[in-house]
């Protein structure tokens, strides 16, 4: 009986120490973890997340994960193209005024009037550029260069590719020259794709460097006229004061409206000009009266008149301009410039 009263006291005692244990342990931990209650209070209670404002970490952009969006295939392409498309808008280069004279008629004055229209544009202050086309290369020899001393020429742009500026000789006005292996041009490139735009494709180089180029045609319609007119934006057809000479007209006009819808839909005739006027004879009215009667306001009411001045300005290398520059041989054409840039050339 001794024995069992200490069993019983121990179990009473160990009833007594767990409830006091189960009391205490949550308070220390409590007291241990919890801050003051003064610094809780200093913390401010955070706003309703609605209407929290948003900072600025909260604004930027999420971290890009890697994965490609579909602006990334699609937009840049198109985008570039309209960025290029607006920037050529806002500069656009302005390429040379191309003006071919063209008339299968020989003996026209298409040499002289190329020459000296150009170097009138030259005294106006524009950057001008005659392109000899002609294989007989007159244009060349009036600017005091032998044709049969040229090395390299039209015919080497024209059929072997050559970059046009190679060719080029600056005197009065630049001249790409021609020589005598232009006569040959036509047949060399009868089997060359493409041969109607040589020239065309030749002036790319050099038309921002112009405000002018000024072609002179061989007189006849072949293949070195065509490449002239489908090079050209306007056409210049100077015209004889002779009934025969004013025929040919028809025939260039025919040419021309088939060069308008199979190669260059934008050239038209600038004008038609009368010229080795000789205001003497009834037949050169006459012959002005019906070129003003057939084709209205398209006949320039510059005129040029026979003149001396240009039988002996090419024998001297220079245009009638700078051969006699107070001469009325060199008004007439002085005139003209004025007229063909008041259509708007410039």
């Amino acid at each position: 009986m001794h024995e069992e009263q200490p069993i019983v006291d121990e179990l009473q005692e160990m009833e007594e120490l767990v409830p006091e244990r189960t009391v205490e342990e949550p308070t220390m931990v409590h007291e241990a973890v919890a801050p003051p209650i003064e610094e809780v209070a200093e913390v401010e209670p955070a706003e309703d997340v609605d209407q929290a404002p948003l900072n600025a970490e909260e604004l930027e952009e999420p971290e890009d994960d890697g994965r490609m969006k579909a602006v990334d295939l699609i937009a840049p392409t198109r985008l570039d193209f309209l960025a290029e498309k607006e920037a050529a808008a806002e500069q656009p280069v302005k390429s040379a005024e191309v003006i071919a004279f063209a008339n299968q008629k020989g003996g026209v004055a298409k040499t002289t009037t190329t020459l000296n229209l150009a170097v009138a544009f030259a005294e106006s202050g524009y950057r001008v550029l005659c392109i000899d086309l002609d294989p007989q290369g007159n244009l060349t020899m009036s600017q005091g260069i032998d044709p049969d001393k040229v090395e390299k020429s039209l015919y080497d742009v024209l059929v072997n590719d050559m970059p046009i500026s190679e060719i080029i000789v600056k005197r009065e006005i630049d001249i790409a020259v021609a020589s005598i292996d232009l006569a040959g041009a036509e047949i060399a490139m009868s089997t060359k794709i493409g041969r109607e735009r040589s020239l065309e494709k030749a002036l790319k180089e050099v038309a921002g460097d112009y405000d002018f180029v000024c072609i002179d045609t061989p007189p006849s319609l072949g293949l070195l006229t065509i490449n002239a007119l489908t090079a050209a934006n306007k056409v210049i057809v100077p015209v004889q004061c002779e009934y025969l000479s004013m025929r040919g007209l028809v025939q260039l006009q025919n040419t021309l409206k088939m060069i308008q819808e199979n190669l260059n839909p934008d050239v038209r005739i600038e004008g038609i000009l009368p010229t080795m006027l000789d205001s003497r004879t009834i037949h050169a009215k006459e012959a002005v009266e019906i070129l003003e009667e057939n084709f209205g306001d398209l006949v320039f009411q510059s005129r040029i008149k026979k003149a001396i001045k240009f039988a002996e300005a090419p024998v001297k290398g220079a245009s009638v301009l700078k051969y006699d520059s107070t001469s009325s041989a060199a008004n007439y054409y002085r005139d003209l410039a004025k007229e063909v840039l008041s259509h708007g050339s410039a």
